[in-house]
C-alpha cells in the first residue's frame, strides 16, 4: 500500500509539471538495497546503486548513545548532514556533538535525558542521561522501489535500567531527483509510568550540513535542559544559505516553535538546489505538531514541546501507564531541485491520504 502510494505522488507531480523525470507508468522509481553488516552494527542502503544513508546502531562508539541515519547523501550527490563529530568537515560546527545525522530521542524522560547524552557531557551529569541500546534488527530487505528496515531497541536510564521499549520500521524510497524515508516508532512503557515533561529538546531530528544553516552574523546562546549554556557563534559567510518555509507560510528563523503540517529547509549545496521536508502525519500527538527549528542546523520536530513552544499557554506531559505505547509517524522528503509549498502541499496530501 506505502509503495502504491509513493508511486502516486510520482504521477500526480507530472500531471502538475512539479517533476519532470517522473512518468505516467512509474518508471522513475528506482530500486532499493539494504545491506546489513552486523559485526560492524551498520546496515548501508542504497538507491538506484548510490549510497543513500547508513543506520548506524553501535553500542561501543561513545559518541553513539542512541541509533542514527548517517550521512544522508541527496539524489544529486551532496551530502546534506553535518560531519561533526563522526567525521568532521574543515569549516563546519563543533557545537551539540549529540546532534548526528537523522535521530529519534527525548530530553525529558521521567527526569532522564536522552537527548543531550555525549562525551561533553560533565561526569556529575552522568545520572541524569539514557541511552538507546540493545539495537536488534528484526527485518532488512530491499525492493523495485522500497526498502525496509525493522528494528528494536532499549531506552535505558544511566543504571542501564530499561525504562521504554522501541520498535521502529523505516522504509526508503527514491527516484531521480528525490530520496523519501518514513519513521513509524512505537514507544512501549515497561515496568514504571512514564511521563514525557514537556521540553523543547526532541525528537525526530536532523542536523544538517553547513550550506543549508539558516546565514547569520550574530552568536546566539541556548540552554538545555541542565541549565548547560552552549553559544553558537555568528559568522556571515558564502557558504550558509538555507531557509525555512512552513505549511503555514512562515519563512526564516520565524519558524521555530510554531505549529505547522510540514516544514521544508532549502537551500544550494555545491550550486545544487536541494531541500529537506519533513511530515507529520495527523495520527501523531500533538498533530500539529511544534519545531525545535534553529538557524544554525538543527531542524526537529517535536509536538511534545507545547509549554516551552506556547510559552505556558498549553502543557502536554505525555504518560503512559506500564505496558502502554504511544506511536509517532513521519516523513522525510530529501529533493534535488527548486522546491515551491504548493508542491510541498501535494506531497503532504499524498502521504497522509490512506
Amino acid at each position: 500500500m506505502r509503495t502504491l502510494q509513493y508511486l502516486s505522488i510520482l504521477t500526480l507531480l507530472l500531471l502538475t509539471g512539479c517533476h519532470p523525470s517522473a512518468t505516467k507508468d512509474t518508471a522513475g522509481a528506482l530500486p532499493v538495497r539494504v545491506d546489513v553488516d552486523t559485526a560492524a552494527r551498520r546496515a548501508d542502503i542504497f538507491i538506484g546503486g548510490q549510497p543513500f544513508t547508513s543506520f548506524l546502531y553501535t553500542d561501543t562508539l561513545a559518541a553513539l548513545t542512541k541509533p542514527v541515519l548517517w550521512p544522508v547523501i541527496s539524489a544529486a550527490g551532496d551530502t546534506l548532514t553535518r560531519g561533526f563529530p563522526l567525521h568532521p568537515v574543515p569549516g563546519e560546527r563543533t557545537d551539540h556533538p549529540h546532534h548526528i545525522g537523522i535521530w529519534f530521542t527525548y530530553g525529558n524522560v521521567n527526569h532522564i535525558d536522552f537527548w543531550g547524552n555525549s562525551p561533553a557531557m560533565p561526569d556529575s551529569l552522568r545520572d541524569r542521561l539514557g541511552w538507546i541500546r540493545n539495537v536488534k534488527i528484526l527485518e532488512a530487505a530491499g525492493g523495485d522501489s522500497v526498502g525496509t528496515l525493522v528494528y528494536e531497541a532499549s531506552w535505558q536510564d544511566f543504571r542501564g535500567r530499561p525504562m521504554l521499549q522501541e520498535h521502529t520500521v523505516l522504509t526508503f524510497r527514491g527516484d531521480r531527483h528525490d530520496r523519501f524515508v518514513e519513521r513509524t516508532t512505537t514507544l512501549t512503557a515497561l515496568d514504571d509510568t512514564i511521563v514525557f515533561h514537556d521540553t523543547k529538546e526532541g525528537m525526530m531530528a536532523i542536523r544538517v550540513s553547513h550550506p543549508l544553516e539558516l546565514p547569520s552574523d550574530k552568536p546566539s546562546t541556548f540552554t538545555d535542559e541542565h541549565g548547560n549554556v552552549t553559544i553558537v557563534g555568528g559568522a556571515r559567510d558564502t557558504i550558509a544559505n538555507g531557509d525555512y518555509l512552513t505549511s503555514r507560510g512562515i519563512t526564516g528563523k520565524d519558524a521555530w516553535g510554531k505549529r505547522a503540517e510540514w516544514v521544508c529547509l532549502h537551500g544550494k549545496v555545491n550550486g545544487q538546489e536541494e531541500s529537506i521536508t519533513i511530515f507529520d502525519h495527523p495520527g501523531n500527538p500533538g498533530h500539529p505538531t511544534y519545531w525545535h527549528a534553529r538557524g544554525y542546523g538543527l531542524f526537529s520536530v517535536n509536538p511534545l514541546g507545547q509549554k516551552t513552544f506556547s510559552k505556558g499557554k498549553e502543557e502536554l506531559n505525555l504518560t503512559l501507564a506500564p505496558g502502554e505505547s504511544v506511536t509517532f509517524r513521519y516523513g522525510m522528503l530529501f529533493h534535488s531541485g527548486p522546491v515551491s509549498k504548493e508542491m510541498l502541499d501535494q506531497y503532504y496530501q499524498q502521504y497522509i491520504t490512506p
